[in-house]
């Protein structure tokens, strides 16, 4: 990391304290502030915003941050979802790296992104480092750490050490995400939300004024309804223009461990909206409890299975032996049992039955 003396110590103490985070079952916002405790010596940030994601689709659905004033946060939404930027989320994600930095991805030249020029810079910042939280096939986070411009640019030593430590936090959060024990059967009434072009409720029906509290964001911002959904409607917005937007629907975690399921769509006609050159006003986003099909691949994700392990444990829960499990998926049987003991060691079960009752009990806790 071309670190040399004290930094290198501090480095290697931040990431031993980011490894020993791993191993506990820390809430995200719990695990954000101890992160930012360890990062933010030795990336010597000013701000950040930390963001739990959707983990299939990678959309943020949350934000927290101590530092900032979030009281234009739905400008910072409408650039996320819009602008086609240098060092997006997507864009990270898709580079093979884990954090980049404003400043080396426009070569120097930050101005040529709008959300230097519309963001970061009117706050007085000079740089800024993003870094998505991977692991086991899902995004479970992301985080933008800015610093003021009297610090000058990012060092490539310390975007090599918020690579290193993203890798650490998504595990961690992976790990935050794992079922929790008897949380209780969610409501199956659809929450349905009718939104004007500002993302403000002009009606709420169902349990949607409960579901706003239990999906509420970290950290009080700007906007009249939580992040997840102030997002999904502008992707809708998007999609009616006949833009590129993330497959829907899109994945949000209740504060009491539910996974819900958020499908929006314009209110008006996606051909009258672009016939007059502008988002559609009003977007329908409609809130359901999401199924077991939903559900069960997350949940093997949090617990750290790979995708070929998701596949035999998938078939396992739906009844399978091993030799349907080595037909079906094209692997010999012993390659099958390979694949078990690596699942059971990750789940913390000893046998299949057991497997089977630990995810069922997550989808079906009962009162």
């Amino acid at each position: 990391m071309g670190l040399r003396g004290p930094q290198r110590a501090a480095a290697r103490a931040a990431i031993e304290g980011l490894r020993e985070l791993t191993a506990q079952r820390l809430t995200t916002s719990q695990l954000f502030r101890h992160a930012d405790e360890l990062l933010r010596p030795v990336l010597e940030f000013d701000a950040v915003c930390w963001h739990t994601t959707d983990p299939a689709t990678g959309l943020v659905n949350s934000v927290q941050s101590d530092d900032l004033n979030l009281g234009q946060f739905e400008d910072a939404v409408h650039l996320e979802v819009w602008a086609d930027d240098l060092a997006t989320f997507p864009k990270i994600r898709s580079s093979g790296v884990q954090a980049e930095t404003l400043s080396r991805a426009s070569r120097g030249a930050p101005q040529n992104s709008i959300r230097f020029r519309e963001q970061i810079s009117r706050y007085g910042f000079g740089d800024e480092l993003r870094a998505v939280f991977d692991a086991a096939g899902g995004m479970w986070g992301c985080a933008a750490f800015m610093r003021a411009a009297d610090r000058g640019p990012y060092p490539a030593r310390q975007r090599e050490l918020a690579d290193t430590a993203a890798r650490l936090l998504g595990q961690a959060l992976r790990t935050s995400h794992l079922p929790p024990a008897g949380p209780g059967p969610a409501d199956p009434t659809p929450a349905v939300l009718l939104l004007d072009r500002h993302n403000r409720p002009r009606t709420l029906s169902g349990p949607a004024e409960e579901l706003l509290s239990r999906v509420a964001d970290p950290s009080p911002t700007s906007l009249d309804v939580p992040t997840a959904i102030a997002m999904a409607a502008e992707h809708a917005r998007r999609a009616a223009h006949g833009l590129p937007t993330p497959q829907i629907p899109v994945r949000i975690r209740t504060h009491d461990g539910h996974w819900y399921l958020l499908h929006a769509s314009p209110a008006r006609d996606a051909r009258d909206a672009r016939a007059c050159g502008s988002a559609a006003d009003e977007v329908t986003v409609v809130a359901t409890p999401a199924s077991p099909a939903h559900v069960i691949p997350l949940h093997l994700a949090a617990y750290g299975l790979t995708a070929r392990e998701q596949e035999v444990a998938l078939l396992l829960i739906r009844g399978a032996d091993t030799r349907e499990v080595a037909q079906r998926l094209a692997m010999a049987p012993y390659t099958v049992q390979d694949h078990l003991k690596s699942v059971f060691t990750k789940t913390g079960v000893s046998r299949r039955q057991e497997l089977t009752a630990l995810i069922m009990l997550a989808l079906n806790p009962g009162p």
